[in-house]
């Protein structure tokens, strides 16, 4: 049975990916500032703490691969000098720290996964096809903070295989931008950010934890992947399928842009922003989607509620 290391295992993707690895019969150690003891053979938990440079290296060197997820999170607080220190700190020394630690202490690691995000890209440029893997990232802050991120891995390419899956807006019933998408309509309302015409690249949860085990199982696949469902949706076809799946009158309400500027300051470029994002290069691998498009995604996440 194979041990799988997770930094960042106790959010909200982390969560997901422990519990669809466990169900394939991997062990999983999951790398916390506040480790704890547990009486599961196939969960444990170990000491991880990049800020104060200390990890577990006993539990490190169990590992047979490792899946760093740890971060800072870019939405919930507005993007002051100091909260863009902190998002950028969390991934680019963190990953540098894991790189090293792995290389002194975990002879039995034979693949490190980095996650990333679609915020390398950039807006959509007019007439072009969406992006793909190999384009350049974009000159703002987080097209900044992901390829700094992405090359402070980059050591580590020398002695295991190296894999990066830049994440789309991940969609899931317990936590993240599905719940802020949903709530409005509880009051029958369908909020339309700015145009509403922009394009969103997004997955379920569940698609991006198969996804992450999928690459860790296929020794042959390394580099970087679009973490992305391969039909992506606008702003407003997104406010419209949970609205119709949700029943009942929801009354479109426009959210100018301007409005969202006051609110969210710089941060506002994301949500306004139309990133189309390629998933060929997953779907050539080999990857099969459970929920390619947003009605079967919208259809399971509101199917409990």
């Amino acid at each position: 049975m194979q041990t799988i290391g997770i930094t960042g295992g106790t959010g909200f993707v982390g969560h997901h990916l422990a519990t669809q690895l466990q169900s394939e019969g991997y062990k999983v150690i999951i790398f916390t500032r506040s480790a704890k003891q547990t009486g599961d053979e196939q969960l444990s938990y170990a000491h991880w703490d990049p800020d104060n440079k200390k990890c577990d290296i006993a539990a490190l060197g169990k590992a047979d691969a490792m899946v760093h997820l740890a971060g800072a999170s870019i939405a919930g607080k507005r993007w002051t000098p100091e909260r863009k220190k902190e998002i950028i700190d969390s991934r680019v020394a963190s990953t540098r720290f894991l790189v090293q630690m792995l290389q002194i202490h975990a002879p039995n690691c034979k693949t490190l996964l980095c996650a990333s995000a679609t915020g390398f890209y950039g807006p959509d440029r007019p007439g072009l096809t969406p992006f793909t893997e190999e384009a350049p990232a974009y000159p703002d802050f987080l097209g900044e903070v992901c390829r700094e991120w992405e090359e402070a891995s980059e050591e580590a390419a020398h002695f295991l295989r190296r894999v990066i899956v830049r994440f789309g807006i991940v969609l899931g019933k317990e936590s993240g931008a599905f719940l802020e998408f949903e709530k409005p309509t509880r009051m029958g309302v369908l909020p339309i950010l700015g145009s509403g015409q922009q394009m969103v690249c997004w997955i379920h949860v569940e698609d991006l934890a198969r996804m992450i085990t999928f690459l860790l199982q296929h020794d042959t696949l390394y580099g970087i992947y679009n973490g992305v469902a391969p039909v992506p949706v606008s702003n407003k076809r997104l406010m419209k399928d949970i609205g119709q799946e949700k029943g009942g009158i929801k009354i479109p309400v426009p959210v100018p842009s301007f409005v969202l500027k006051m609110m969210l300051g710089e941060m506002s470029v994301e949500v306004l922003k139309s990133t189309t994002v390629s998933a060929e290069k997953i779907l050539r691998a080999g990857f099969s989607f459970k929920y390619p498009n947003i009605e079967k995604a919208v259809h399971d996440l509101l199917k409990k509620r």
